[in-house]
Parts: C-alpha cells; structure tokens; sequence
C-alpha cells in the first residue's frame, strides 16, 4: 500500500496550512514510529508522546530529522522543554494541560508555533478553542486498541460536537481505512496510530 491519503487536503482547510494528518507515537504498538513516515502524506504531522520513555529526546531528535525529510511536522505531547531541545513544530497538549499558566506563557512566546488539544467532550474542546489551540484532536471516536473495553463516543455524537465548534477537529481513536471513510466532511482529518504503522 502507499502513501494513505488525507479526508480534507491541507490546501482545503482555511487559514494557514494545518495537517489534516497525524499520527502519535505509541511505542508499544508502534516501535519503529521513523519507519512509519514513509506512509504519511507530505504536510501530514508525528506527535511524540510516550512519555517517561528512557529513549524519548532520542527517538525525537530521530523523528525530527525524519520529518524534515519527508516535509511533515513534528509536535511534542505535553512538554514545551524537550519541544524547544529538539526543534519541534509545536506542542500537542493532554486536556488536563489545556489553558494552564505554563501553556499560557509559552504561547505568547511561541504565536506562530502548532498547538494541537486532546478532547474526549465538547467542553473540552472549547477550552482548547479558548486557550487557543489551533486544532482538536477528539477521541475516541470509534472503540480503540489503545484503550480496549473504553467508551467511544460513536460518530453521530462526535459530528454532533465537531459541529459545535469553529475550531478545526480531527477524528481520532479506531480510525482504519473502513472508519475513516465513515468520517462526513465536518471533520478537518483524522489521528491513528495503527493505520500507519501497519501500512505495507
């Protein structure tokens, strides 16, 4: 299989280009995240989490010459330090962190930087909206591998709440090449793990 190809082009979304692509890193699913890029789209964005990882600032300073090859952009979950180290496109930040103090400095300095949000509910995201986050990643919106036996919230609540909202959301959790053509337009693009990974 090639390159899995976006919803929405980037070049569809309004305002400035934002990947309607990404995958997070998972290294229990997903242990080579570097050999996945070559099945992300160009434009597409990697978001390092896995956090307390021994080799994280390692793998991120591979991801982020990887990415440069391949033209994608690279975030940081949760931790603006490591995101500076390793010259990160920006941040992805955990809803417990949405709107916090320390985010809230580092995005007066850093205006032009990615921000993406973790959201599993509609006030999340307009928390994420507030703090001003560019993107929302909603989950789960189909039932997971990563957390089995979770609630998801099904695809008519997550249009529901994708709807609500002017900030742009991808679809995340259970995305497969069957799932993400179940996705309507509302949504700006989808987040999976599994999907690239498992590309051939």
């Amino acid at each position: 299989m090639g390159k899995v190809t976006s919803i929405r082009s980037v070049a569809d979304m309004p305002g400035r280009d934002l990947p309607a692509v990404i995958m997070p890193t998972d290294l229990s699913r997903a242990p080579d995240p570097v050999a996945a890029l070559s099945h992300l789209p160009r434009g597409s964005a990697v978001i390092l989490r896995d956090a307390g990882h021994p080799d994280r600032a390692a793998i991120g300073l591979a991801l982020r010459q990887a990415t440069h090859g391949h033209q994608q952009l690279l975030l940081v979950s949760g931790d603006m330090e490591l995101a500076a180290r390793i010259g990160a496109d920006g941040l992805h930040l955990p809803e417990s962190t949405v709107g916090s103090a320390p985010f809230r400095t580092w995005r007066r300095q850093h205006p032009a930087a990615l921000v993406t949000a973790a959201c599993h509910s509609l006030p999340a995201v307009r928390r994420a909206e507030l703090a001003g986050a560019d993107m929302a990643l909603l989950s789960p919106v189909f039932p997971t591998a990563s957390h089995p036996g979770g609630a998801a919230l099904g695809p008519y609540r997550a249009t529901a709440i994708a709807q609500a909202t002017h900030l742009p959301v991808l679809a995340m959790g259970g995305i497969d090449r069957r799932t993400c053509n179940r996705l309507p337009p509302v949504f700006s693009g989808f987040a999976a793990i599994g999907l690239f990974s498992h590309s051939r």
